[in-house]
């Protein structure tokens, strides 16, 4: 089942597009804290984005390039600006299709199982995730902090994918070691912590303190 976040700030016309796409066996969730969407659109992990421009705090623009950073889900523009520069602006940002409101359900339905298609029948999705603003995106291994990337190792970034994917769950170190060992990289005790300490100093200089507690005897944590 696909699932799409809508990101709309006229409750009446989210839950419009949502029994609407209900209809069609997809999956929805409305946004709820337009002050911070790009985490919000991390911990949901949608297939397809629908983004209003005009919007609380900052506009659908603003949002079309944060999202840009951290993945490549298909985006598209919902407004009442139907004006070529606004449509022109949000292509050149990254997104993929713009219906203008008032929209027939029908057509809007169409747009999006066509850019569903388009985007997923031929490849998998690349799911972000998220902690404390670090977007760990799966689809090229890295890691992205205040619009910085951080070049991580292939350990560093195994390492960290299965902490971030147990989020809030403290991870043993026999899990970890059998991760690594599972991707053919051998690793014992004492390389897991020399490589735990490396990202953790990796971390610590791109601002991210204290981002991985350790849980003594037991494991780590994302903290």
């Amino acid at each position: 089942m696909y699932k799409l976040m809508i990101v709309e700030d006229d409750a009446g016309i989210a839950a419009a597009v949502a029994r609407a796409a209900g209809k069609w066996n997809l999956e929805t969730h409305i946004a709820q804290d337009f002050a911070d969407i790009t985490a919000e659109f991390a911990a949901c992990m949608p297939h397809l984005l629908l983004l209003d421009i005009t919007l609380p705090y900052f506009d659908g623009y603003h949002w079309c390039r944060e999202i840009r950073k951290i993945s490549s889900v298909p985006i598209l523009f919902l407004s009442s600006a139907s004006e070529n520069i606004n449509i022109v602006m949000a292509m050149n940002l990254g997104a993929d299709d713009f219906i203008t409101k008032p929209f027939d359900q029908s057509v809007l339905m169409a747009k999006i199982q066509a850019l569903l298609r388009r985007a997923y029948d031929f490849a998998g999705s690349a799911p972000v995730l998220e902690h404390r603003g670090a977007f760990l995106n799966t689809g090229d291994d890295t890691l992205l902090y205040h619009g910085e990337k951080i070049a991580l190792t292939k350990n560093e970034y195994r390492i960290l994918l299965c902490l971030m994917e147990n989020k809030g769950k403290i991870v043993s170190r026999e899990k970890l070691m059998e991760r690594l060992w599972k991707t053919e990289s051998f690793i014992d005790e004492n390389t897991l912590t020399v490589n735990v300490n490396r990202l953790r100093r990796k971390l610590d200089a791109a601002g991210l303190t204290d981002f991985i507690a350790t849980s003594f005897g037991v494991g780590y944590i994302l903290k």
